[in-house]
């Protein structure tokens, strides 16, 4: 479990639209508090669908979380895991806290954690750093899952 907790959150109704513009609005999705984004099956109870969240958090959470970052083409970052969630970190939250996440994205690297990087162990480009920010948040919505809201896809 990484030592960081970003002392910021993002704005849940912009995570909400870019996951869903990202998916062509066509999954429904549960958001939990700190803005990890999971497919759910279409159409699912509010119940059924958080359960369904939760549960993959906990198959993330429990086993290794890989991740993998990837630019998004309105600039933001979208963070998958090896199973279906995902966390948003948007550009323009992240560049406003840019001194946090400078200082402390290695504390966002579980205890004893390695990852390889072009740059070498552990050392992180501004890809990499926004990366462990969007991870951090997955980790604390995993420890503490509180599912928000449910959003349908579009019809």
């Amino acid at each position: 479990m990484p030592k960081w907790r970003p002392s910021f959150s993002q704005p849940l109704d912009r995570v909400e639209e870019r996951f869903a513009y990202y998916f062509n609005s066509e999954r429904d999705f549960a958001i939990l508090e700190n803005g990890t984004c999971v497919p759910t099956d279409n159409g699912l109870s509010e119940g059924e669908a958080s359960r369904a969240a939760i549960q993959t958090l906990s198959m993330i959470y429990n086993y290794h979380p890989d991740m993998k970052p990837s630019d998004m083409d309105d600039g933001n970052m979208l963070v998958s895991y090896n199973h279906p969630a995902f966390n948003v970190v948007l550009s323009d939250v992240a560049k406003s806290h840019w001194p946090e996440i400078e200082a402390r994205h290695q504390d966002g690297l579980a205890t004893d954690e390695v990852l390889i990087t072009p740059l070498g162990q552990n050392v992180f480009d501004d890809f990499g750093k926004k990366a462990l920010l969007g991870r951090c948040y997955m980790f604390m919505d995993a420890q503490r899952p509180m599912v928000v809201r449910i959003k349908r896809r579009a019809v």
